[in-house]
């Protein structure tokens, strides 16, 4: 079942009836380079031999994605990204939740800029809508190395 959503500032890139969509939650948010955005992550589901369904990026406030953290996952933290996976064999389809509080955080935090932590955090989902986990060390480093990699095929 997915999740129902009130959205505004909905965006739209359609690719041969499959869409990627960016929504934003109780925040005012403007997401910028949707098109440049929605191409590259297509892109990163055609390398990783897999095809794109319906992806929904949804940008909310730390709280907001803190109460979908306790009510869905019952985890009582604050997060960054919040992946709902629909993915249906090789057919990537999923809900990902983005708290632009915790991007915003973690890119002072790491020195980055903003939109390259949004960038790593949406592909981040991505590749767990993929198959790819992170709980342990081993897993982590692999996804880190995903996400470096796909970070290289956007261009700037």
């Amino acid at each position: 079942m997915k999740l129902n959503h009130n959205t505004h500032n909905e965006l739209e890139h359609t690719e041969e009836n499959n869409v990627i969509s960016f929504h934003s939650e109780e925040i005012d948010f403007e997401f910028e380079n949707e098109s440049t955005i929605a191409g590259w992550l297509s892109f990163c589901v055609r390398d990783f031999d897999f095809t794109l369904g319906e992806l929904s990026y949804i940008f909310c406030s730390d709280e907001y994605l803190h109460q979908m953290n306790v009510k869905y996952l019952n985890h009582d933290t604050y997060t960054d990204i919040i992946t709902f996976d629909y993915t249906e064999e090789k057919q990537v389809n999923g809900d990902l939740f983005i708290s632009i509080d915790r991007v915003r955080e973690n890119a002072s935090k790491y020195q980055v800029t903003f939109q390259k932590e949004l960038n790593r955090v949406m592909v981040h989902g991505l590749l767990h809508l993929m198959g790819f986990k992170d709980k342990s060390d081993a897993d982590a480093d692999l996804m880190r190395k995903k996400e470096d990699y796909c970070l290289t095929l956007l261009k700037n």
